[in-house]
C-alpha cells in the first residue's frame, strides 16, 4: 500500500463500529507491512527479532518500539520536511532530547480525537460550551495536546468556547467570568486541560473564597498528572476538590491518557472510584508486557503498557511505554512510572532496539 491508500483505508477502518479482532488484525498487519517497507529504523529492529510481515501472523506479535527511541530516530515513513505536523515529547528527560511524531496529514489523527471524544467525552451531544485550561496551538506548535485540546473547541465547542491560558498565565478573570455566566444561565460547561493548571485554579479559587455549581450536564477533563510538578496530589483527593470547587460530581471528571508517541487518546468512565479504568476505541489495542521479551502478562498481573494503535500509521503502530499498569475486563488500570525490574527491563529494551537500528 501507499500512504494514501493507508490513509483511505484507515479513515473507513476508524468510521466502522462494528470492527471486529479479525478486521483490526487485518489493519494491523498491512500497515505494519507498510511501516516494514518505508520505515528503516524499524525495519532493521524487526529484522533483529526475526519479524517480518511474511511471520508475523498476529497484531500481538508486532515489535513494540521503546518510546526512548523516539528522542533519538527519525521514526517515519515519510520525509520530516513533508510533515503537515511535527508534534514533540517535553524533552524533561534524556538531557532535554525531545521524541518527534511526524504527521505527513492530520486527517487520520483528527479522526481518531473526533470519535473517540464525541463518545467518551461529549456522550454523544454536538455542542458543549467549553473553557480550555491550555496554550492555543499557536503557542506550542509541537503540543499534540494543545493540538487536541483546540480540536476539542473547534469541533465541539459552543458560542463563548475560549482558551484561558496565555503567555502570562490564566487569565483567572476571564475564566471565572465564563464559569459564572455558565452558573446563570443554566449552560452545559466544559472545563478541559491539563491536571496542574486545575490544581492553579483551585488554588486561586480557594484564595479567593469561590465556587461554582456548574449546570447539569457540564463535565471536566483533566489530562497528565502531576509528576514533575511543585507539588503532587493523590488522585481521591485531587477529584474531591474538583468535585466541591465546580459542582461537577466525580463520576463527570474525566481523565484522558495520551502521549505524543500515539494518534489516539485513551479515557475512563469517571473517577469516582480511583484508580480508574482506562479504554481506547477500536482501532487501539494494549497488552501488559514483560518489557524486555515483549510477552504478554497475565490479567491482574503487572507489567508495562504497550499500546498497539493504527492511527500512528506514519510512524509505529506498536509502542512499549514506560508506563506500569495491570489489564482487567474492561480496560487497563495504570500504576504510574515504571520502576525496579520493570524499568531495568525498558532500559535494556531500548538499548536492544537503538543497536538493531544503527546496524548495517
Amino acid at each position: 500500500m501507499d500512504e494514501a491508500e493507508v490513509v483511505s483505508k484507515l479513515l473507513t477502518f476508524i468510521e466502522n463500529k462494528n470492527a471486529v479482532e479479525a478486521d483490526f488484525d487485518q489493519m494491523a498487519l498491512s500497515i505494519f507491512a507498510y511501516q516494514f517497507e518505508h520505515n528503516l529504523p524499524f525495519k532493521k529492529f524487526c529484522l533483529a527479532r526475526g519479524k517480518t510481515p511474511k511471520t508475523v501472523r498476529h497484531w500481538a506479535d508486532i515489535p513494540a518500539v521503546p518510546i526512548s527511541a523516539f528522542k533519538t530516530l527519525d521514526l517515519t515513513c515519510s520525509s520530516p520536511t513533508s510533515a503537515e505536523a511535527t508534534f514533540m515529547t517535553s524533552g524533561t528527560t534524556q538531557g532535554g532530547k525531545r521524541g518527534k511524531s511526524y504527521h505527513p496529514t492530520l486527517a487520520v489523527y483528527n479522526a481518531s480525537m473526533r470519535q473517540n471524544f464525541l463518545e467518551r467525552f461529549m456522550g454523544n451531544r454536538e455542542k458543549l460550551k467549553i473553557g480550555i485550561l491550555f496554550p492555543p496551538p499557536v503557542a506550542m506548535p509541537n503540543s499534540s495536546l494543545a493540538h487536541y485540546l483546540e480540536l476539542a473547541k473547534q469541533y465541539f465547542g459552543s458560542e463563548g468556547s475560549s482558551h484561558f491560558v496565555r503567555s502570562n498565565g490564566i487569565d483567572y478573570e476571564r475564566l471565572f467570568h465564563s464559569l459564572e455566566d455558565a452558573e446563570e444561565n443554566g449552560v452545559s460547561y466544559g472545563l478541559l486541560g491539563a491536571s496542574f493548571s486545575f490544581v492553579h485554579v483551585l488554588d486561586e479559587m480557594e484564595r479567593q473564597g469561590r465556587r461554582f455549581q456548574l449546570p447539569p450536564g457540564s463535565r471536566l477533563l483533566d489530562t497528565g498528572g502531576f509528576k514533575g510538578q511543585s507539588r503532587e496530589l493523590e488522585l481521591d483527593t485531587f477529584y474531591d476538590a474538583l468535585q466541591n470547587a465546580f459542582g461537577v460530581s466525580r463520576a463527570n471528571c474525566i481523565n484522558m491518557y495520551g502521549m505524543t508517541e500515539l494518534s489516539t487518546q485513551f479515557y475512563d468512565n469517571g473517577n469516582a472510584v480511583c484508580p480508574s479504568v482506562k479504554s481506547g476505541p477500536h482501532w487501539i489495542k494494549t497488552r501488559v508486557v514483560d518489557p524486555l521479551t515483549g510477552s504478554s502478562l497475565p490479567k491482574g498481573t503487572t507489567g508495562v503498557l504497550a499500546h498497539t494503535d493504527l492511527a500512528h500509521f506514519n510512524i509505529v503502530t506498536t509502542i512499549l511505554t514506560e508506563d506500569a499498569g495491570v489489564e482487567v475486563d474492561e480496560g487497563f488500570m495504570l500504576h504510574g512510572r515504571v520502576s525496579g525490574a520493570e524499568a531495568q527491563g525498558c532500559s535494556m529494551a531500548v538499548d536492544e532496539f537503538l543497536i538493531s537500528a544503527a546496524a548495517n
